[in-house]
């Protein structure tokens, strides 16, 4: 999609299907190269998980993504994976929010016309 194209309200009604389908947010993006904890980055998808046992792994409802350079698997702290995990952790409480603004600004440009 080109920066010129207009987007539909087909389109917009799919983005907002994806968004009710996924886990509900907040999800929250644990970054190796921010924290420093050892292990891998990842993001948390029930952050309430946590909040009610930090002690209860069968409560952690986290997402992984590896990253691979051809048939390499990219290992260790990764700045560029981190910045892929902390943009898909961050869509999930962004694009309701977008999509609000969108629709919001349609029925300014309705009303004025």
């Amino acid at each position: 999609m080109s920066m010129h194209e207009v987007l539909t309200d087909a389109e917009l009604a799919e983005m907002d299907q994806r968004v009710a389908a996924a886990s509900p947010g907040p999800w929250v993006p644990v970054l190796e190269t921010r924290t420093a904890a050892g292990g891998a980055s990842f993001i948390q998808v029930s952050p309430e998980a946590i909040q009610v046992s930090p002690e209860a792994s069968e409560l952690d409802d986290e997402l992984y993504l590896d990253r691979f350079v051809g048939t390499q698997r990219v290992a260790g702290p990764s700045a560029q994976l981190d910045a892929d995990i902390d943009f898909v952790a961050s869509a999930r409480q962004d694009m309701p929010r977008l999509i609000a603004e969108v629709r919001w600004l349609r029925s300014m440009l309705a009303d004025r016309q």
